[in-house]
């Protein structure tokens, strides 16, 4: 199986993994806002709205050294009192 320099390198980790492409791109923004390099990958079909398994899945990885910073963001997003996702 071949396999692209980022899954060969050790020096990204993954810091979100979801079938929401708003939410990854949500993140993907924030991160990047913070000046914390990403990469995105995904098996997702763009012209085909259904999610089938894998084919969903969207990543985000970030440099090994930007992990802690990374998931403080995600963090507070996800604690941010006027996201939806935490209304009950």
């Amino acid at each position: 199986m071949h396999q692209n320099n980022t899954e060969k390198n050790n020096n990204w980790i993954e810091v979100l993994f979801t079938y929401d492409q708003v939410e990854s791109e949500i993140v993907k923004d924030l991160l990047e806002t913070n000046d914390i390099q990403v990469v995105v990958k995904s098996l997702k079909i763009t012209p085909y709205p259904v999610s089938i398994g894998r084919m969903g899945e969207i990543r985000l990885l970030v440099k090994r050294e930007d992990e802690a910073a990374a998931r403080k963001v995600i963090e507070v997003m996800q604690n941010d009192p006027g996201n939806e996702s935490n209304d009950d």
